[in-house]
Formats: C-alpha cells, structure tokens, sequence
C-alpha cells in the first residue's frame, strides 16, 4: 500500500477522527466524503504534515509523514485546495507550468518535453483557448481547472483534491474526473478528492472514506454506498415531520425526484399512493384504481385534487 493511515487520532486538540484505518494504492481513486465539519480538510492536512496527529501514524510508501522534509511531501503528493491564492500576474500556462517547480532550482527554465507536456494537459483540460489568458481573469471554474493542471504537471504520484468540482458546472466537473480516472489507471497515480456528493463515487471512484461520528468508514464504493443508507437516503432531505412517503418503484434518480416532489409540496401522509414509473408514465395506484400521468406538475394536481388542497 502506497498510503496508509494506522491507528490515527486527527484533530486539534480533541480527535475529530477517532482510531482511524485505511490504506489506499497506486491505481486507486478514492472520495473522501461526510458533511462539513466532520473533518475532511484536517485529515487531508494530516496526511500532508501540516497538521500533526494526536496519536497514531500516517505512512507514504512505508516512510512516517512526520519524518519527510516539505519537499520530500511534495515530491510524493500534489494537492489542490479549494481555497488557493490566486497569482494575479500569471497566465494559464504560467500557473500550470508551476508543477514543475519542485525539480528545478528557484528560477528555471523548462526542458522542451516540460513545455510539451504543460501543452497536453492544457489541452486535456479544455484550457488551450485561455492558456495565454491572467488568471484573474479567468471564470472560477477554469481557475480551479488551471489550479488541477498545476498538481498534475507536479508529477507526483498522488494527487489530492479538496473539492476540486466545487466551482465546476457538469461538463468541466466530468471533464476532470474523467481526467483524473485516466491518470490513476494509466500512469499509476493514486488520486484521493474530497466531495458532498456521492454519484461522483459511484461513477469515478474505487474506493470511499466515509467521516461520520468522528469514524472513517473505508472500503469499495458499492459496499460503502449500501452499508450507510443515510448516504443515497431521499429521505435525508425530508423537511416536513409530518411527511409520510408513498411506495415508489423506479429507477434511483427518478425515485429521488419525485420524492422530493412530493415531501416539498404536501406535508401529510402519502402512504395511501403507491407510484411506479413505467416509461415514459408514472401509474399512481390509490384504492385500486389506477391512474398515469406524463409529467410531475400533473402529479402534483392529481394530489391536490385528491387531498382537497
């Protein structure tokens, strides 16, 4: 195992991560997920040795972190924060061909296969229109993409990412993911990001760390998903107590759009319904009689009429 993390208490002064275990290898991609406050940005601080550990031992590649110089850290991992000083001064290209920086003296200049390959992954990125471009100039999302360029240029071989999708919308948040896959399977790089958002786990991601109660849950994204409903739960984001759900049969992301449809909207026991979509119709079953509608605003008249709103 190329990251490991053994009987490790994370925090400040009292443990935000209690007796935490987990390994991760070259190859591996991993999110680091749990709600804001339970310790993400701290464990990730741990691994860097930015932060000491309470108790317990992080190790890359068998050596203690705490024994590693700061550029020997940067020799083994490249990160993005979510928060970065932004260098008003520099060009797309500049801040990318900063990954460089760790094997050269402070002023350099890059070798030709340096500059090719700042050129490929500003291109992979989508970044070749904007490589000439000041980055205070740029949009939050091709900034946070340019500052991705810059850790994957570092060529280090792992990359960690504190939401790195934060600013992204959805074609730039797959491009990056999709780009972060291949590094990981191609070029043996292990990549850990941390994220609110699960799906991004199930499409991208081997492996999950779960922080919920001051414990790391780890394993393979699928067993991780079904062992804590509360992760893929609609009823998580229930906002009405007096909601009561209906049976509804249907595909994961159809499910959880119709129930949160329906706990938004009617805050009253719902299980007289049963609904199970069969595309393109949703069929409504209430006292057995059957009933089909195309769309939600015809659903959510059908319930109103039948609750007398």
């Amino acid at each position: 195992m190329y990251l490991e993390i053994k009987k490790a208490h994370i925090g400040y002064t009292t443990p935000l991560i209690s007796n935490a275990h987990a390994d991760l290898k070259l190859g591996d991609v991993c999110l680091l997920i749990g709600n804001n406050g339970v310790g993400k940005t701290t464990l990730i601080k741990s691994i860097l040795h930015q932060l000491p550990l309470l108790d317990g031992e992080i190790l890359i590649d068998g050596k203690n972190v705490k024994t590693l110089s700061v550029k020997e850290i940067a020799e083994h991992i490249a990160i993005v924060f979510s928060k970065a000083a932004v260098p008003q001064h520099y060009t797309v290209e500049d801040l990318i061909s900063l990954g460089k920086y760790i094997y050269y003296p402070f002023y350099f200049e890059l070798k030709k296969e340096d500059r090719d390959e700042v050129a490929h992954i500003i291109e992979e990125l989508d970044l070749k229109q904007y490589q000439s471009i000041l980055l205070k100039n740029l949009s939050d999302g091709n900034l946070q993409k340019a500052f991705i360029g810059r850790a994957i240029t570092q060529n280090s071989p792992i990359i960690i990412l504190d939401e790195p999708t934060t600013h992204l919308d959805e074609k730039n948040k797959i491009t990056i993911l999709k780009t972060l896959r291949k590094l990981a399977k191609e070029q043996n790089k292990l990549i850990l990001f941390s994220s609110h958002d699960w799906r991004l786990a199930k499409e991208f991601a081997d492996k999950i760390w779960y922080v919920k109660d001051k414990t790391l849950y780890t394993g393979i994204v699928e067993d991780i998903l079904l062992q804590h409903d509360e992760l893929t739960n609609a009823s998580l984001f229930q906002i009405h107590e007096s909601f009561i759900p209906p049976y509804i049969s249907a595909p994961q992301f159809h499910k959880e759009m119709l129930y949160s449809l329906l706990q938004k909207n009617f805050p009253k026991n719902l299980s007289s319904l049963s609904f199970e979509f069969q595309k393109p119709f949703w069929v409504i079953t209430k006292d057995s009689t059957q009933y089909r509608y195309e769309s939600f605003e015809e659903i959510i008249n059908f319930i109103k009429n039948i609750h007398q709103y």
